[in-house]
């Protein structure tokens, strides 16, 4: 599991880097600032995003609202206990953990562990989301090499979907593949 820490202070990066560390094997990155925080979070696939806000050229709501958009990862923000509530409810909004110091070990664990269910839940959902682009593509395809069927050998639509169907299975292939190669045949000049 990658952690991308961003806190303006070593000895923030220090104690919450030990921390993750004792959870087991994770791989950490810091980052000291929002701006570094968002070229990792662009070169790179993060799981956990922990922001010890406020950091030196945000408090930390924005980078956690740019994380939310651009990435899937499970987000903490540790914030002081006289966070401005209207913060926290914007970093919860945008799917983010706000922690308030002081926070202890316990605290920081579950806190952690709520952060990788939700990392968790959102890959289910993106290879859901893959998933289904995929089926929709692939329904396209089907139906373009369909109306060409109809098209160029005059076959109804039950016809041509049927053909389809049985060249699929002879041949053990996707209905996909099969599309393919009657797009390749019938369109290419």
């Amino acid at each position: 599991m990658r952690v991308l820490l961003v806190s303006g202070t070593l000895k923030g990066r220090d104690f919450f880097a030990h921390l993750v560390q004792e959870y087991g094997r994770q791989e950490v990155l810091c980052a000291q600032d929002g701006k570094e925080a968002r070229e990792t979070l662009s070169k790179m696939e993060i799981d956990i995003l922990i922001i010890h806000a406020p950091l030196p050229d945000e408090f930390g709501e924005a980078l956690a609202e740019y994380a939310s958009r651009n990435s899937y990862c499970g987000m903490i923000v540790i914030a002081k206990n006289d966070i401005d509530e209207r913060l926290a409810v914007q970093i919860e909004a945008a799917g983010g953990l706000v922690a308030r110091t002081p926070l202890s070990k316990a605290a920081f664990r579950q806190t952690f562990r709520l952060a990788q269910a939700t990392r968790n839940r959102m890959y289910g959902i993106r290879d859901e989301n893959r998933r289904l682009s995929r089926r929709l593509e692939d329904m396209g395809l089907v139906d373009r090499a369909k109306c060409t069927l109809i098209q160029v050998l005059g076959l109804t639509e039950p016809q041509a979907h049927r053909y389809i169907e049985k060249q699929a299975m002879d041949m053990r292939i996707s209905k996909r593949q099969v599309a393919e190669e009657l797009l390749k045949t019938y369109t290419e000049e």
